[in-house]
């Protein structure tokens, strides 16, 4: 089998299979398949930035090949005493070609070459060779999860190499690590509830502490009594598998900003007593993306060495019916002492969520921003691509800009005046749900504001579709956890 992920092999039960990519300024003559980009349009630009793919031309389009975005062509070639695979990348106009193309037709490519050992990619590097990493590491993913015996015919391609210029190096390299990164925030969400629960979650969260020589803390239910974290106590009450919070922490020496990440860590949601349909219940082991989300992050800064300092808190619980659990009319206490009525207790993930942005807060971080698989209503909003950012005006656009620069699909939206008064309760300070269906993104988010303490810097991103692909995989986006938004959140990092 091609190689599992790389961080979460080493902490999780089972991990995705992924291609090794690496990056090399040699030309090799050891491959099974030569991977070269192809266009629908041709001229002598394309032909002097492009000489292998021009060499193969001919043959390529004697055998069908239109260069048309999306399309992978594979024919046999023999050269003296050499037999390999060509393969064709079809990337649509050459002079339309963009980095988003680029990325998402070479996960295409990867997902395609299943069953062979190696792949060399070239001319890549005159196009954008960062994006081709990347997208090619991506794109090979899948996740096997316990299955016994997958055929070889099956499994990504074992390694690919891709051709770039000396000076390309560092940045494919760093896109890598930013690729295996989403790769691990995919693993933990794929990983199912029987596996992937509170305590397990905070275990493996410690040995990857560990790994990347992070500042870790953890709170178990008698801490999160003590010191008052309601909100996840409550949500947490049905099950036999009691909460936790847990913090890592990057915090390089020469850090002069201070970014707090905080995640939404439902490992099951049933929806609790106001229980969800039966139907496609089992997606919610996916209700973690949040949190799976800005622990790869914090990763990822810790492994690029970013000059910045990043803390993830993140609030873990399982939302389970049991006899102990909440109920609808319950008034809950949260860290910081706010109430809050609960209406719904399938409006869970803000409960959490608030006691961590609370607790996360009194740190007086510069930015704070919160991930969550948060609302039905952002998917009615937005879709199942694009996720949804609100908070702080400048920020929000900000970070939805970003997301879109590296196609992570965002959109800012607003906080209208009358949701955040529909949020407050008659018998408490707040709500955890309005009485109407109407902007229940936006109202959300609007009870999250509350527990942000100003001046802070706040966004809220919601990722309740993007997070998880129930449908086919596309581009570099395989099937199930997605590892959205981490590639924004990294470049956002970078940024300052």
């Amino acid at each position: 089998m091609a190689g599992p992920s790389a961080i979460g092999c080493r902490v999780l039960p089972a991990s995705g299979a992924h291609t090794k990519v690496t990056v090399t300024s040699k030309f090799s003559k050891h491959y099974e398949a030569l991977v070269v980009p192809f266009f629908t349009d041709y001229d002598e630009e394309w032909a002097e930035r492009m000489p292998h793919a021009d060499r193969l031309r001919p043959m390529l389009l004697a055998m069908g090949a239109t260069g048309r975005y999306g399309e992978v062509v594979r024919i046999p070639i023999s050269e003296g005493d050499d037999s390999y695979f060509a393969v064709a990348v079809g990337l649509g106009s050459f002079h339309d070609c963009t980095a988003e193309t680029v990325r998402r037709a070479c996960g295409l490519m990867a997902r395609s070459l299943t069953g062979m050992d190696t792949a060399f990619m070239v001319d890549f590097e005159t196009l954008d060779p960062t994006a081709a990493v990347a997208g090619a590491l991506l794109g090979s993913y899948k996740y096997f999860g316990f299955k016994h015996d997958v055929p070889a015919a099956t499994q990504p391609v074992k390694r690919i190499e891709v051709l770039c210029r000396k000076e390309d190096k560092a940045a494919c390299q760093r896109a890598l690590v930013v690729a295996e990164s989403v790769n691990f925030a995919r693993d933990l969400v794929n990983t199912p509830s029987s596996h992937l629960y509170p305590e397990t979650y905070a275990t493996a969260l410690s040995t990857i502490a560990q790994n990347y020589d992070l500042g870790f803390q953890c709170w178990d239910e008698t801490k999160l009594k003590e010191q008052g974290f309601g909100g996840i106590l409550a949500v947490g009450s049905g099950s036999a598998r009691k909460p936790r919070l847990v913090q890592l922490r990057y915090w390089p020496a020469d850090a002069k900003k201070h970014v707090s990440l905080v995640g939404k860590g439902i490992t099951f949601d049933t929806g609790g007593i106001s229980m969800k349909p039966a139907a496609n219940m089992e997606n919610m082991i996916s209700d973690m993306g949040g949190s799976a989300a800005v622990v790869a992050t914090v990763v990822a800064a810790a492994r690029l060495q970013l000059p910045v300092a990043v803390t993830a808190t993140v609030a873990l619980a399982e939302n389970m019916p049991g006899g102990a659990a909440y109920r609808p009319g319950d008034v809950i206490t949260h860290y910081g002492e706010k109430t809050t009525e609960i209406l719904n207790t399938d409006a869970e993930g803000r409960l959490v969520l608030a006691d961590a942005l609370a607790f996360a807060s009194e740190k007086e971080p510069d930015v704070l921003i919160d991930v969550a698989t948060l609302t039905g209503a952002q998917i009615v909003a937005l879709g199942d691509r694009t996720s949804g950012v609100m908070g702080d005006a400048e920020l929000a656009e900000q970070l939805a800009h970003i997301g879109r620069e590296v196609d992570e699909p965002a959109w800012a939206m607003p906080l209208p005046e009358e949701l955040a008064e529909a949020v407050k309760s008659p018998v408490a300070d707040l709500r955890n749900a309005t009485p109407k269906r109407h902007g229940g993104m936006l109202s959300a988010a609007c009870f999250l504001r509350e527990f942000v303490k100003p001046p802070i810097q706040w966004a809220h991103v919601d990722i309740a579709g993007p997070a998880f692909n129930t449908s086919t995989p596309h581009g570099f986006t395989p099937a199930r956890g997605t590892g959205v938004p981490v590639r924004t959140l990294v470049e956002f990092l970078s940024s300052i």
